[in-house]
This record gives C-alpha cells, structure tokens and sequence, in this order.
C-alpha cells in the first residue's frame, strides 16, 4: 500500500528555503554595489552608488546552513522579543475572560441589527468583516502599519471564530486588510516617501491615481475574503485550518449569564494610577503633531485621552472589571496610532506598551505578582513556536547577503530589461520588484536598493519615474504576504496557530489575483497622461 504523503513541518518549509539560498551562492556570481548616505525626506539612509556594480570576491556558504538558525534570530530579534511579549501580555488579560466577553457582547449587539431588512441584505458579518479590513487597510495606506498586525491577531482570530468562521477569516481582517492598504500606499512613509525620495519626486506627488488603485485593490481583496468566508460559514469542515483551528475553538468560552460581574479594590487602583500616569504624560506633551504623509495636525491629543479615559474608565468600572479591561485595551490601541504616528514608535515602544498592557491588567484582576508572573510565562510558552519560526526564517536572507549574491541578483535582472518597450520594461520592473520582495520582504531595505537603479533606467527609455514607482509599490505589496522571509507574516502565522504550508495552499490563488490585478493597474501609467506622471 503506498504511503500517504505527509505536509511538511512549516519549520521544514523554511529550512529548505534556507538550503535554496544556500546553494544559490554556489551558482550565482558574486558582485556588489558602493553605498552612500543620503538624505531622504529628512532621514539619512543607506543607498547603492548608480553605475557602481562591480564583481566581488562571493563566499558560498557551507556550514551556515545551520548557523543561519543562529543569525536569523540575532537579526530578528526584535520581532521575536516584540511577539514573546505580545503573548505573555495577552495571556494575563485573557485570564480576566475580558476579551471574551467583549466578543460576546459585540456579537450579542451586532446580531440585533438583523431585525432591520437592510442589514439582513448586506449581511451583519458581511458589514463587520469589511468595516475591519478597511480600517488596517488604510492604516496600512497611511502609517505603514505591518509588524502592529500581530498584536492584533489574538483579538480578530477568536472573534472570527466565534462568529462561525475560521482563523484565516479572523487574520484576514487585520493582516490581509493591513497588506492591501500597504499595497495601495496611500502615503506610507516607509515605501512611497523613500521611493519618491530616492527618485528625486515631489513627496506623495500622484496620489489621485494611486487612491483608485487603493480602491480597486480592496474592493478585489474585500470581496475574495467574504467569499470565502461565506464558504466557510456554510460549511465549516471545508476550511483548510479546522484541525488546527482546535485551539481556538476548545478554548474555555465564557456564559455571559453566569459570570460574575465585579469590581475589585485594586480596579479602581489600577484605574488612579493609569490616569495619574496619562495625566503626566499629557502636561509633559500638551501637544502633538500627527503625520500623515505630506501633511501634519498639531492638537491636544494626550490631554484628550486622558480626558476621554477618566470618563470611560469611570463608568466601565461601575459596570465591571471585565469592562474596564477591554476599556484599557481600546486605549492601548489609541495610543499604539498616535505613538506610530506622532513619535515614530516600533517594535521596541509598541511591545513595552501592550506589557503595560497586560500587566495592569492583572493588578486590575487583583492578581498577586507571582500570579502576573506565571501567566505571562506561560503566554510565552504558548506563543513560542511563532517567536522560532521567524527567528528560522530569517536565515534566509542572512545566508544571501553573508554569499555575496543579493545585488548580482539584481544587477543581472536589471541588465536584462534594456531591450524592452515602455510596457514591457515597466511589467518588467513589476515582476523584479515583486520577486525581489519574496528575498528582502523590508519596504524601506528594498526601495533603498532598487530605486536608485530603477529611476535611471526609466529616464533611458522614457518612462516616467512615478510609474517605476507604482511598479515598486505594486511590487512590494502583496507577496508580503506569502514570502517565507517575513517574520510579520510568520509571526501573524504562528499567533493565529496557522501553518504556513496550508496558508500557502489558501494564498496562492489570491497572490494571482492580486499580483494579475496589479500589472493591469500599472497599465494607465505608461497608456495615460496621469495628474504627477
């Protein structure tokens, strides 16, 4: 009887992108480009030197197969700390059943609306799906938000869960909302603004085109996720993730009429010190300035909230602790945006926050420190798993660069366009930069590189320098999320419990969707005479 074939190991999956990488710097040439400093849109970054591409001396890796583990953590290791904290946090506010019963709540309400025929039309679920993914996509649009989806997937999983649906519904709500706004790039600092920045553009410039771009690709993205979730809530053994979606669904629900709503003394303490806390901070900053993209907005934002949460806390603690809970979670969230957007908050400032987070959410449960201490531990056990696989998988790129081969990879693909047309050289670009994103998954790390080189090129055979960097925007957006090389989405992965292989099995067909609907959206930039191309 022939043996049954066996899906490997998502470690396994990457472990042979990593013995890929390592054979490609047996086979491939080695060479390098100079780097110089400069300055782009007030910050100084690291670019290649145009016309500087010279052979270099490669080092084909042989051991480094397994030492890659090793690099790819020490490169990763915010990420990795960033989801190692993010679970611990978590776990000691899933303790207190608050998020629980904040889902519960939200369905209970929601499920009300159904009396209404209009909302029996669009479908409530329909409306709530889209609502969430609309609002990531343009944060994704406008900050650039990407490593910030993984704190949201413990949220969005068990509420997709709850509603009849799977885990792929609940991190397509945050994560794939958050990929399609960043593929549409609004005015995301990180890819646009240095893309324009390297290819000396006025900053932002072309933005009509690139909101309806941002329209037809959430509309498209939208649409492929209610479909599926539609299929899935139909029949729920037909999603691809319903074995591993065990976790979430054997997890300990809450019955709404036999909890115990209360509030402890140490809730109102919790409460006294947050707001004396907040209070500071809004004196010390009685104003800040929002960015977004070109354009600023000075105002009172810390004194606002901090307003916002006496009066909110107040009365979610008369109602509850739980309530109050959920109530610190939704001011976390508003001061994760205005952290990222006023102050350039990452990893490192976003984790210390969601810590806070969780910490105080255990002193609100009156929770001894002993006990705060155990469960955020036993967070970092559950969520391990993830914190590895990303450590693993940033190896790959690690192998590359220690090989010597990342930039004769591109110097030869770019050799390559000089017999092409105007269409053809831009579907061109597309591909390299969709490709080249499968390798260096970093927005930023990748403009750097290939803009420089790209810009020039399209002077040389009448391009306008705008559509290479729609090409580059289009080209850096949607295989963020199916490359192995991305701890995000190895990290939003491994939260949600899904493995990659049966994540790659759902994706595929949408990154052909999405990666076809892209280069005919590049069509009108070279077919058009587009406002800023």
């Amino acid at each position: 009887m022939a043996r049954k074939f066996a899906i490997p190991h998502t470690y396994v999956i990457v472990f042979f992108f990593i013995a890929a990488a390592v054979v490609l710097t047996w086979v491939l040439p080695g060479g390098e480009f100079d780097r110089e400093l400069v300055d782009v849109n007030g910050t100084m970054r690291e670019v290649i030197v145009e016309g500087s591409y010279h052979d270099a001396e490669k080092h084909p890796q042989t051991w480094q197969l397994f030492s890659a583990f090793f690099d790819g953590f020490a490169d990763k290791a915010d990420i990795i700390v960033f989801i190692l904290i993010i679970g611990g946090a978590f776990w000691i506010m899933n303790d207190s059943k608050a998020i629980d019963v904040g889902i519960q709540s939200f369905l209970v309400r929601v499920r009300k609306l159904e009396r209404y025929r209009i909302f029996r039309i669009l479908g409530v679920d329909n409306m709530i799906i889209t609502m969430i993914m609309l609002i990531f996509s343009m944060f994704g649009a406008t900050f650039g938000m990407s490593e910030e989806t993984i704190a949201f997937i413990i949220i969005f999983v068990p509420l997709a869960i709850s509603m009849g649906y799977d885990s792929i519904v609940g991190l397509s709500m945050c994560f794939v909302g958050a990929g399609l706004g960043f593929a549409g790039a609004l005015l995301n600092p990180f890819t646009i603004g240095i893309a324009q920045g390297l290819s000396s553009l006025p900053l932002f410039s072309g933005i009509e085109y690139r909101i309806v771009v941002w329209l037809v690709i959430n509309v498209v993205g939208i649409a492929w996720v209610l479909r599926y979730a539609k299929r899935i809530r139909k029949n729920p053994k037909a999603s691809p993730v319903y074995e591993s979606d065990s976790y979430w669904r054997g997890r300990e629900g809450v019955d709404l009429d036999q909890l115990e709503y209360r509030t402890p003394v140490m809730a109102w303490v919790t409460f006294f010190i947050l707001l004396g806390g907040i209070t500071v901070f809004a004196i010390l900053e009685p104003l800040s300035t929002l960015r977004i993209g070109n354009s600023e907005y000075t105002f009172s934002f810390l004194p606002v909230i901090a307003g916002l949460f006496a009066i909110s806390g107040f009365f979610t603690l008369r109602k509850s602790v739980h309530f109050f809970i959920l109530n610190i979670l939704v001011f976390t969230i508003i001061y994760l945006i205005v952290g990222v957007m006023g102050y350039g908050w990452f990893v490192k400032e976003i984790a210390t926050l969601f810590l806070v987070m969780g910490i105080f959410s255990g002193i609100a449960m009156n929770r001894s420190a002993n006990q705060i201490t155990k469960l955020f531990i036993e967070g970092m056990r559950d969520i391990l798993s993830a914190a590895v696989v990303v450590g693993l998988a940033g190896g790959i790129l690690v192998i590359l660069e220690d090989g010597k081969v990342i930039d004769s990879m591109l110097y030869s693909i770019a050799q390559s366009m000089q017999e092409f047309g105007k269409l053809a050289s831009v579907s061109m670009m597309y591909m390299i930069q969709t490709l080249i994103n499968i390798v260096i998954p970093s927005g930023s790390a990748k403009a750097a590189l290939t803009m420089p080189i790209m810009s020039q090129f399209s002077d040389l055979i009448g391009v306008s320098r705008q559509a290479t960097v729609m090409a580059f925007q289009l080209g850096d957006g949607f295989t963020n999320m199916i490359t192995p090389t991305s701890p995000v989405l190895i990290g939003v992965l491994g939260v949600a419990k899904i493995p990659y292989e049966k994540w790659l099995k759902w994706v595929l067909p949408f990154m052909a969707i999405l990666i076809f609907l892209g280069w005919l959206l590049l069509i009108p930039t070279v077919t058009m005479n587009l406002n800023g191309f």
